[in-house]
C-alpha cells in the first residue's frame, strides 16, 4: 500500500510516499481502507520530534481517518465489510484499559501517528472498540476533518471548561481547526463567543460561525476589547490553544474564579505570569487532551443537523502531504487540511 512516511525528524520535506506492507487485522482488529486522512498541528510537532523523540523509523504519520471497512480480524462482530467508519484518533493500546474514563488516563493511552503507526496510508488497523460507524452524512473528506479538532473542542469547552448557557467565552485562533470547533461547541451550549484572529480572511470565517466579537490580535488590544465586551467583568471561560505569552495574558482576561483551559503551545511552551493575580482572583488553569468515544458519538446528531461542521482549508492527494505540513508550519491553514490516499 501507499503511505506517507518519515525516516527522520525535520522539515516538511522529510515526508515521502512509499510502498509498505498492507497490515493484516489480528483478533479484535478492523482493517480500514482510509479514504481520507485529516492533518493536524500535532502531526507537525511529531514530524519535528517534539512529541515522541524515541519514534521508530520509518514511521507513518497521522491520527484522523475516515473510510470503509476492508477486512475483519477474528472475533469482530460490530462491523461489516464495506461500512463507512471513523476511527478514534487516540485510545488505550491495552484492551484491559478500554473501560477507563477518561481514556486519556489509561496507562497504555497512545496516539496513532505519534506513538504507533498512523493513518497517512491507504489502509490502517483500528481496534474494533475504537471505531465508530460513520452516520454523520458528511462527505468522507469532511468526516476525516472531525476527530482531533472536535474531540479537543468538546473536552476543552464542555467537559473541562464547564461552559454553560449565558457564559461569555474566549476562543483563541478562531479560524484554526480547533478554534472553529470550539466556537461551535460553545454556541451549541448557549454561550456567547469572542475570538482572536490574525487576518481578515480568518475573521470572516469566525463571523460566519457566529462569533459575537472578533478581535484582530495583530492590531487590537485583546484584553481591552474583552473588558469592554464584558463590561469590565472578564470572560467566564477562555480556551487557549496558543500557550506562551498569550496564555499569561489570557489569565488576566478571565474574571475572578474564571476558568482557562490550556491545550496548545503554538505561541510557546514556556509561560510566566503574576501568581498574585492568579490566586487572589481564585482563577483556575486546567489542562486538557481529547474527549472519549462516547462524547464523539454524542455529537453526531448535531453534525447531521448542520450545527457542527468542519471548515476545510485544502483537500490534497497523499503525495502532497509535505505541502499540507508546509501550510501548517507557516500558519497558513484556515480550517482543516485533508489527504486523499487513493487519488486526487
Amino acid at each position: 500500500m501507499k503511505a506517507a512516511v518519515i525516516r527522520a525528524f525535520g522539515a516538511p520535506d522529510v515526508i515521502r510516499v512509499e510502498d509498505i506492507a498492507t497490515p493484516t487485522p489480528g483478533p479484535g482488529q478492523v482493517l480500514v481502507k482510509v479514504l481520507a486522512a485529516g492533518v493536524n498541528r500535532l502531526d507537525h510537532y511529531v514530524r519535528l520530534g517534539q512529541i515522541n523523540p524515541n519514534l521508530q523509523f520509518p514511521h507513518v504519520l497521522g491520527s484522523d481517518a475516515a473510510g470503509e471497512v476492508a477486512a475483519l480480524g477474528a472475533g469482530v462482530t460490530r462491523f461489516k465489510v464495506g461500512e463507512r467508519v471513523i476511527a478514534m484518533p487516540a485510545y488505550p493500546m491495552n484492551p484491559e484499559h478500554a473501560a477507563i474514563r477518561p481514556a486519556t488516563a489509561a496507562p497504555s493511552y497512545a496516539i496513532p501517528g505519534a506513538h504507533v503507526p498512523g493513518v497517512y496510508a491507504q489502509y490502517a488497523l483500528v481496534p474494533e472498540a475504537w471505531l465508530l460507524r460513520d452516520t454523520t452524512g458528511l462527505p468522507v473528506e469532511q468526516a476525516a476533518a472531525l476527530p482531533v479538532p472536535l474531540l479537543i473542542a468538546v473536552r476543552a469547552v464542555q467537559i473541562v471548561g464547564e461552559v454553560k448557557r449565558g457564559d461569555r467565552v474566549l476562543v483563541h485562533a478562531g479560524a484554526s481547526s480547533t478554534g472553529i470547533m470550539s466556537i461551535q461547541i460553545a454556541q451549541a451550549l448557549g454561550a456567547r463567543v469572542a475570538t482572536t484572529v490574525r487576518r481578515e480572511s480568518s475573521a470572516r470565517i469566525a463571523r460566519s460561525l457566529g462569533a459575537e466579537l472578533v478581535i484582530d490580535a495583530t492590531k487590537d488590544d485583546v484584553n481591552a476589547a474583552l473588558a469592554q465586551w464584558t463590561e469590565g467583568r472578564g470572560v467566564d471561560v477562555a480556551i487557549d490553544n496558543l500557550g506562551g505569552e498569550t496564555l499569561a495574558r489570557t489569565l488576566d482576561a478571565v474574571r475572578p474564579m474564571g476558568i482557562v483551559v490550556a491545550m496548545g503551545f503554538m505561541a510557546g511552551v514556556n509561560v510566566t505570569f503574576d501568581v498574585r493575580n492568579f490566586f487572589f482572583g481564585q482563577k483556575q488553569l486546567r489542562g486538557t487532551l481529547i474527549a472519549d468515544i462516547e462524547d464523539f458519538a454524542a455529537q453526531f446528531d448535531a453534525i447531521r443537523a448542520g450545527r457542527i461542521k468542519p471548515v476545510i482549508d485544502s483537500v490534497l492527494p497523499l503525495g502532497e502531504a509535505a505541502r499540507a505540513h508546509e501550510r501548517i508550519a507557516h500558519n497558513q491553514a484556515q480550517g482543516s487540511l485533508v489527504l486523499l490516499p487513493w487519488g486526487t
